[in-house]
């Protein structure tokens, strides 16, 4: 393993000295999100493997080329998991790959996001050098913020090499609910029930019904249950899936999808057929919207659009306002004061 971190440092000096081009990456399942996809491969994947898990700790630390599946069956083995129900978006998908993307599953309204369970991280920089920050104890605080940053960062201020996780016992019962409502009503439901003291671990409205998951121990969900009503759903686990992996039906179509992460209470936008998640958080648009039209409306709700997958992408990513774009180039100077990883990879302004 040694050997590979080695080899690591040196292909990001080399590039470094040289001025080329290096992008991370791990099985490439996320490869089509971002922008061009620039500089000569660095395969995180021989870096593998679970470096320390201690089930009575909660903290899991792995190389960033483990699979995630690897992973997840692991804690599996002692009734725990990923809190933030990271999707895969294919087989071979890795951890590292999953923190540097950032991206949560349904999960992430009742338990938080990615970045809320990073712990600690080792990483090469765009000099090559070996930095570590945060820890693998939950109640850290070295580094605590830059151990965060790497998460949703893409590679673009370095290559992750190790990630240490707080992860949590599964659940003792779940069970999902199916509600026949329109939009509007399922966003009161939903936004009132995440008011109340109810076990609701995601929800999910698609097609004109309402999913509601209940996670926690069985006395707590059959009471929420008997309160909210409805139809219990028989397999909510491939429902769930479905969502998490987008192979739900509504994530078949040709036309561009759309990401608007908005205030939950937003009332319904119009923009086209719609999945919508975290508790109205988190809405999906699989239409093809003018890049103008879905900023505009993301803004007025107090959020931020992305073409998530198909159209242009050159179009598709919302500029950062003034203030917040001159923060991410001072991080980008210094990290990768070269401009070397994965540039173009998010957004055009790096």
């Amino acid at each position: 393993m040694q050997e590979v971190i080695q080899q690591f440092s040196e292909t990001i000096r080399k590039a470094a000295a040289e001025h080329t081009h290096v992008r991370i990456r791990g099985s490439g399942a996320k490869d089509f999100y971002g922008l061009a996809l620039i500089g000569d491969v660095l395969d995180t994947r021989p870096c593998s493997g679970i470096l320390e898990y201690e089930p009575t700790e909660l903290v899991l630390t792995a190389s960033a080329g483990t699979p995630l599946r690897e992973v997840e069956a692991a804690l599996a083995k002692n009734a725990q998991m990923l809190p933030f129900e990271p999707p895969h978006f294919g087989a071979a998908a890795t951890l590292g790959g999953s923190v540097a993307c950032g991206f949560s599953g349904p999960r992430r309204a009742a338990s938080g996001s990615t970045r809320d369970f990073v712990l600690g991280v080792r990483m090469f920089n765009g000099l090559g050098e070996d930095l570590h920050f945060g820890g693998k104890v939950m109640k850290n605080v070295a580094g605590y913020d830059l151990s965060r940053l790497m998460t949703g960062s893409f590679g673009t201020l370095g290559l992750i090499t190790e990630v240490s996780l707080k992860v949590l016992p599964v659940p003792g019962q779940e069970l999902t609910l199916r509600l026949e409502m329109d939009e509007a009503a399922a966003l009161d439901s939903m936004n009132l029930w995440a008011g109340k003291p109810l076990p609701l671990s995601a929800s999910c409205h698609v097609n004109g019904a309402l999913y509601l998951r209940l996670s926690g121990a069985g006395s707590a969900v059959e009471a929420a249950r008997r309160k909210i009503g409805g139809e219990r759903v028989a397999d909510g686990t491939t429902f769930w899936q479905s969502i998490r992996e987008q192979t739900h039906p509504f994530f078949a179509g040709t036309a561009a999808l759309w990401r608007l992460s908005i205030k939950p209470t937003t009332a319904p936008l119009g923009l086209g057929p719609q999945l919508i998640e975290w508790n109205g958080g988190l809405r999906w648009f699989s239409a093809n919207i003018s890049p103008s039209l879905a900023f505009e409306t993301a803004q007025r709700a107090g959020g931020y659009a992305t073409l998530f997958r198909g159209g242009d992408k050159r179009l598709g990513i919302q500029r950062l306002p003034a203030n917040l774009l001159a923060i991410h180039k001072k991080l980008k100077r210094v990290f990768d004061p070269e401009g070397i990883l994965s540039p173009g990879r998010i957004h055009a302004d790096f």
